[in-house]
């Protein structure tokens, strides 16, 4: 019987901890170096900064790039309507830029002349425009609702003695300096943008096929129909917005030609490039020229402020529903909440690219994510 307890004892297996032994609990030996981890890192936040600082030095050039590019989409719709007309593309592309120049050259050369005037009489008449301005009956209705007493009257008046004395005739040229600067400036940039969306519009189909080639080729017809349909939004997206700019410039001119407000051209300029930003653009371009029609008379900034009181009820409910429709397809809540964070993110150019850049995220999820997640 011991025998035969013996045998039994001396065939069963040891346990599992002798068998597994000691080492096998251990992990794989891991080396951490550290100062390794460190110099990455640091040399990630270098190149980070350093491509921030590139961006920022190139800040106004892509600005030109992305402005240029978005006048190029906007355009191509008129290019392609005279293509559909049995028209060459150069030939197309040649006309629709001539007319483009013509505008641009027509504007400066009336606006320059009746800026350089305007500013002459402004100077030469600001004593009058002060004294009508001081006793009218609004800056004396103003006064007794405040209840600050003269303070309007004062604060005009330290203005115009400011610009009487000849010690501030230097500063006053150093800001009109500035000023013409600042216009050349301006006009620079308006000479590259355009040449820069003449060489985009007519390289606009090889742009597209060459960013087509960095799609697989199974997905190369579906990657077509979503580009086509997103510059042809944001095509329409330009010409919608034009078309109510240039309605709110005619409009503008005719109404403040016939009641004499100060260069109604010039306001009615500025009453188009208003009108050109989404939401607040009108409403910015109703405030500046009502201010501006002050210098006429305090009847003539009340019939200003009636009019354009008006015209924004029309063209929120009538003019805007009808054109800017057919062009994007964005629900107005999404439109308001794009329109101020584009004005946010990049100013006056967020807030013009907002809407169709929120139009083009709705293509590509119409198109691509929500048919990948049906599919599934």
């Amino acid at each position: 019987m011991a025998i035969r307890m013996k045998r039994r004892l001396r065939v069963e297996p040891p346990p599992a901890a002798e068998v597994t032994g000691e080492a096998d609990s251990r992990g794989p030996e891991v080396k951490i170096r550290a100062f390794r981890i460190g110099f990455v890192g640091a040399l990630g936040v270098l190149l980070a900064l350093l491509l921030g600082g590139i961006v920022g030095q190139l800040g106004t050039v892509i600005l030109y790039v992305a402005l240029a590019l978005f006048l190029a989409l906007g355009l191509d719709p008129v290019v392609s309507w005279l293509q559909r007309r049995d028209m060459p593309r150069w030939l197309a592309i040649l006309l629709v830029f001539v007319v483009v120049i013509g505008l641009f050259v027509g504007l400066i050369a009336t606006i320059v002349p009746i800026v350089i005037e305007q500013t002459t009489n402004i100077v030469q008449d600001w004593p009058d425009i002060v004294d009508n301005v001081r006793h009218s009956d609004f800056v004396g209705w103003l006064n007794s609702m405040t209840g600050t007493g003269d303070a309007i009257d004062e604060a005009l008046t330290a203005a115009g003695d400011w610009l009487a004395d000849p010690e501030n005739l230097g500063s006053l040229g150093g800001g009109l300096l500035a000023v013409g600067v600042g216009i050349a400036g301006g006009f620079t940039g308006a000479t590259i943008v355009l040449i820069l969306t003449l060489y985009f519009l007519a390289s606009l189909d090889s742009m597209k096929r060459y960013a087509t080639r960095f799609v697989p080729a199974s997905s190369r017809g579906k990657f077509r129909e979503v580009s086509n349909e997103i510059t042809g939004s944001v095509g329409r997206y330009v010409i919608g917005q034009v078309s109510l700019g240039a309605i709110n410039g005619v409009l503008s001119l005719v109404y403040l030609s016939i009641i004499g407000a100060p260069a109604p051209i010039l306001l009615a300029f500025v009453a188009f490039l208003c009108s050109l930003v989404p939401l607040v653009g009108t409403l910015t371009g109703a405030v500046i020229i009502s201010l501006v029609c002050f210098a006429a008379s305090p009847a003539t900034v009340l019939a200003a402020a009636i009019y354009y009181l008006i015209y924004m009820q029309v063209e929120a409910y009538v003019l805007s529903p009808r054109i800017m429709n057919r062009a994007v397809a964005v629900p107005g809540a999404l439109v308001v909440i794009a329109a101020v964070a584009g004005g946010t993110l990049g100013g006056v150019l967020g807030a013009l690219v907002a809407i169709p850049v929120a139009a083009s995220l709705i293509t590509i999820m119409e198109k691509v994510v929500f048919p990948r997640q049906d599919s599934i």
